[in-house]
């Protein structure tokens, strides 16, 4: 059985021996690293299948970290774990490229939820190995691209998700719940929010084809329409 690699970036000693001992708990391989130099210097050389960051690092902040790891991979979830908890932190981190936050102090089983839900998450109906043709563009879920008329842009695993869910719900209302429980893992504020910065994400790829529309039916959900 293959076994998932974590690559934790956490400057507290304590508290970074905790979570890596209850990752390793879990089932997964933990590399703990308290700077995000070393950090980086590591993800350059081997291979992850998440990431988890604490905001405030040494020599390398999380979010410098985290700009650095999408230059070089796109769809690698990335987890931020930080005392800082402000909705334009959050944001910020979202923005950047983080699939999920969490604000210190957190219980370990949510963090082990989180982790679970990236390793193991399924969309609604199994992603076809095939281009889909949105209108004009071309859309390889399993190779995460998006292909328009001024070129190719990588996807992150979630951004997928969103555009294959939307689309294979299109011309139909999806809710936010559905899309939040579905892909989030649960449905509340915050991740609301965090989800909206996904959708417009999806819709400055989208605008590569002025036929398509994403309309936000303001508190309920959204619409493709092709």
């Amino acid at each position: 059985m293959e076994v998932n690699r974590i690559l934790y970036v956490e400057d507290d000693e304590t508290l970074g021996f905790l979570t890596k001992e209850a990752m390793e708990d879990d089932g997964y391989m933990v590399q703990l690293y308290e700077n995000g130099l070393d950090a980086q210097q590591a993800f350059k050389k081997e291979a992850f299948d998440i990431c988890i960051l604490d905001v405030m690092l040494p020599k390398k902040d999380g979010f410098e970290l985290a700009k650095y790891i999408r230059t070089q991979n796109a769809h690698i979830p990335i987890i931020f774990v930080t005392a800082k908890s402000l909705t334009a932190d959050k944001i910020a981190g979202f923005e950047i490229g983080g699939d999920d936050y969490l604000v210190k102090p957190y219980e370990m089983a949510e963090l082990l939820m989180k982790i679970k839900v990236f390793i193991r998450r399924k969309v609604i109906v199994e992603p076809p190995s095939d281009i889909i043709k949105i209108g004009q563009l071309h859309f390889e879920y399993g190779n995460l691209q998006i292909t328009h008329a001024n070129g190719t842009k990588s996807l992150t695993q979630r951004e997928a998700d969103l555009l294959f869910l939307l689309y294979t719900h299109r011309n139909q209302l999806v809710k936010r719940e559905t899309i939040l429980e579905k892909l989030w893992g649960r449905n509340d504020y915050f991740l609301g929010r965090s989800m909206d910065v996904f959708i417009s994400r999806l819709r400055k790829l989208l605008k590569y084809d002025p036929q398509i529309e994403l309309e936000n039916i303001h508190g309920v959900g959204f619409i493709m329409k092709i």
